[in-house]
């Protein structure tokens, strides 16, 4: 028996025909059908930016695990290329369970979904419209795109915002290609961008960009325009009976703490609530990693083996 986990790249096509790419993570230990958690990454981000830690984690404990690029980003085909679109992503996550379906290293019976800021809302909506997902992780999750960006953007700002949203909507009706913006500002703190915050510019261009190559600092507007319409929280009532762990951040000022909190609040038992004193892109490392990646592996082990 060979002892630790193996990755393969993989590739799968969603129902409109665009291929998504990723990797696919053995369990350590393990042969045949195994449980397996489904993942993808948040607001622009790319795989390399340390779900194949996390991956790696889960697939020592015994779990399967695939992790793909969203459409539009990374590895993954789509145009136009920085387009996020929350509903399509949710999509994609149910694809990615029917596709896994097909493999012969999937147990149909034991499978998880896993999400981070963004994504951590779309797994949110996931769990509760599918009802092949046996338990959830939701880490520093986004629970309400208004009320998060209301947080996010000044409200003297907020207008122009709009402003901007309806001029690109009228050039895309023109034929004009969509308008794009900045992830993170790069100069300046008051330049346009989507993540106006210091720690999201500090990871976004920091040593990350070692690891994520493909990674691009821009995305469409129109993306931008529908993180504002995006209402994720609105599901989280919905998704017992299956097991629900949210992870909180509690300096996190980006997804924001209490926000998710006052959602986590709503949702039904059985549910698990992680918080971390640390802020919202510490989750992924350093301490922050230390303590929420064991507990979410326990989590998992508990509710797939």
């Amino acid at each position: 028996m060979r002892e630790g986990p193996m990755r393969e790249d993989i590739e799968f096509t969603a129902e409109d025909g665009v291929t998504l790419r990723g990797w696919h993570y053995s369990p350590d230990g393990g042969d045949g059908p195994a449980p397996l958690v489904v993942m993808a990454h948040g607001f622009s981000a790319t795989k390399e930016m340390y779900l194949d830690d996390f991956a790696e984690h889960f697939a020592a404990g015994g779990l399967g695990v695939l992790v793909y690029d969203n459409r539009n980003l990374g590895a993954s085909d789509g145009t136009p290329r920085g387009e996020l679109d929350p509903w399509q992503q949710i999509r994609d996550y149910r694809t990615a369970i029917t596709w896994a379906l097909t493999q012969p290293w999937t147990d149909p019976a034991r499978i998880g979904v896993w999400g981070s800021s963004y994504s951590g809302g779309h797994v949110l909506v996931v769990a509760a419209l599918d009802r092949r997902v046996a338990c959830v992780v939701s880490q520093v999750p986004l629970v309400s795109g208004l009320a998060n960006a209301r947080r996010l953007i000044r409200a003297d700002a907020f207008a122009g915002l709009r402003q901007m949203f309806d001029g690109d909507r009228a050039a895309r009706y023109a034929g004009q290609d969509p308008a794009m913006i900045q992830v993170v500002w790069e100069k300046e703190p008051d330049e346009p961008c989507a993540l106006p915050t210091t720690d999201s510019h500090d990871f976004f261009l920091g040593p990350i960009l070692e690891r994520a190559t493909t990674w691009r600092n821009e995305v469409t507007l129109r993306s931008v325009e529908m993180f504002t319409e995006y209402e994720p929280g609105a599901y989280i009532g919905q998704i017992a009976p299956t097991p629900l762990m949210v992870v909180v951040a509690a300096q996190d000022h980006l997804t924001v703490a209490d926000l998710t909190l006052e959602y986590f609040e709503r949702a039904r038992h059985p549910k698990e609530l992680v918080v971390l004193p640390a802020g919202h892109f510490d989750a992924y490392v350093g301490d922050g990693f230390a303590r929420s990646a064991p507990a979410q592996l326990r989590f998992l082990q508990q509710h797939l083996t």
